[in-house]
């Protein structure tokens, strides 16, 4: 089986609606896809009704979370989406996306870029607007050749000119949300550093010891010394090692299964999520 737990569509920051992400999982031979936009279920109806025969679905969000000032990614995998609790605290981080985005438009026009908040909508269209819209519409101003070149501390970075803070989860918080769901979480990219700021691994520590279920491993954003770091750490921690593209479409350079999660540990995070469950495709 060929697992891509980390993907992106048009409902948030991915360049593929939730019907092409499908169909191009299943042109790209997986056998199971997670559709995980940053803190919405808004792509999940549509990805379902789209689903081919012989892919399966896992249904799930990344949710925006901060720790002592670093932000970090948890990516949450079949909870309910009903949830009063956990669906009212992804629609304050929504919520607080537009007036982020519009503080790092202003951010980058002081620094002499001439993007407009106009511009960034228009690419952000129906999704949740995010940094990579930002970034790409520094593509298209000239300012960097490629959207992860605006990741850096000159511009977009955690700890960039341009960085404005959002409304962001506890990471405790989210995980605790996330049980009450009846869903898995995995620590997404933990030591993507080329991102800004990573938490430390005592933090790693205190979040397993909180039921956190596993850490991303192989992701493009690690190279193989960490990779295998990680994977000690995981097996340290008792945590579930995932690996994953964290495709975006054209966004990124990745491709959709470049990164895959043992089938074993896949079949782990099924047992242990009570909140929803993997759609199979039907030839939709």
């Amino acid at each position: 089986m060929r697992i891509d737990l980390h993907t992106h569509s048009t409902a948030s920051d991915g360049t593929d609606t939730p019907t092409e992400l499908v169909r191009n999982a299943a042109a790209a031979g997986l056998d199971v896809v997670a559709l995980t936009d940053h803190d919405t279920v808004g792509g999940h109806a549509e990805a379902r009704a789209a689903l081919p025969g012989g892919l399966t679905l896992i249904t799930g969000a990344e949710l925006s979370c901060r720790i002592d000032g670093v932000s970090l990614h948890m990516l949450a995998y079949l909870f309910d989406p009903e949830e009063p609790e956990l669906a009212r605290e992804r629609e304050l981080v929504r919520d607080d996306r537009v007036p982020r985005a519009q503080g790092m438009v202003a951010k980058l026009r002081d620094l002499g870029v001439p993007i407009t908040w106009e511009q960034v909508a228009r690419i952000a269209g129906d999704g949740a607007v995010g940094r990579p819209h930002i970034a790409t519409a520094l593509v298209d101003l000239g300012v960097v050749p490629t959207v992860s070149d605006a990741f850096t501390s000159e511009w977009l970075a955690n700890d960039g000119r341009a960085y404005v803070q959002k409304h962001e989860l506890d990471p405790f918080d989210a995980i605790r949300l996330v049980k009450a769901a009846g869903g898995v979480t995995v620590f997404a990219h933990p030591l993507a550093v080329k991102r800004g700021s990573c938490v430390p691994e005592s933090a790693i520590a205190e979040l397993a010891a909180a039921g956190l279920d596993g850490i991303e491993v192989d992701h493009m954003d690690h190279d193989e010394p960490t990779r295998a770091r990680l994977r000690g750490m995981a097996a340290d921690l008792g945590l579930l090692p995932t690996g994953s593209s964290d495709y975006h479409g054209s966004r990124k350079t990745c491709r959709l299964g470049d990164y895959t999660t043992d089938p074993e540990i896949y079949g782990e995070i099924v047992r242990r999520a009570t909140g929803a469950f993997p759609v199979p495709g039907t030839g939709g």
